[in-house]
């Protein structure tokens, strides 16, 4: 018996032998599916899982480098300022950078004796510790801390 395929005719024997018409060969079964997209599934939520670690470290470092960078600004600021003594009680204060939105800049001058490093209640020897505190969406994120002489 001939048969005809693509303008070509074959006999049986041959047909039978084409992988097509193959009895051996068996179809995917519904597990094997399942067991597939079941790993892939595995597979998609350790993906995501891991970009969304990227994601929140990156955002956690971008928020401290901004902090960073703004608490330094801000003693630097400071540095450049003249110097306010504090044994006057009428004194006035250091002024603030501004800070992008969501950030907040606080400063704390604490009047220092220079030779033991303590803090002084009612006079100004010319040495004042400065903590500058950074905040994000009212966070505190980083403190830094300096030092202003008077010359």
């Amino acid at each position: 018996m001939l048969s005809h395929k693509n303008g070509v005719w074959l006999s049986f024997r041959m047909v039978q032998h084409l992988s097509v018409f193959r009895g051996a060969e068996r179809g995917v079964t519904l597990v094997e599916t399942l067991v597939a997209l079941a790993l892939m599934g595995i597979i998609a939520a350790a993906f995501l899982g891991g970009l969304a670690t990227v994601s929140k470290a990156t955002f956690i470092v971008d928020e401290q480098a901004m902090a960073e960078n703004l608490a330094r600004s801000q003693m630097e600021s400071v540095k450049s300022q003249s110097y306010i003594s504090y044994a006057n009680p009428d004194h006035g204060n250091y002024g603030l950078i501004t800070a992008p939105d969501g950030y907040s800049v606080e400063i704390t001058v604490v009047p220092v004796d220079p030779n033991t490093g303590l803090p002084l209640l009612l006079e100004d020897n010319g040495m004042q510790k400065i903590t500058a505190i950074v905040k994000h969406q009212g966070k505190q994120v980083i403190i830094f801390e300096s030092y202003k002489v008077n010359r």
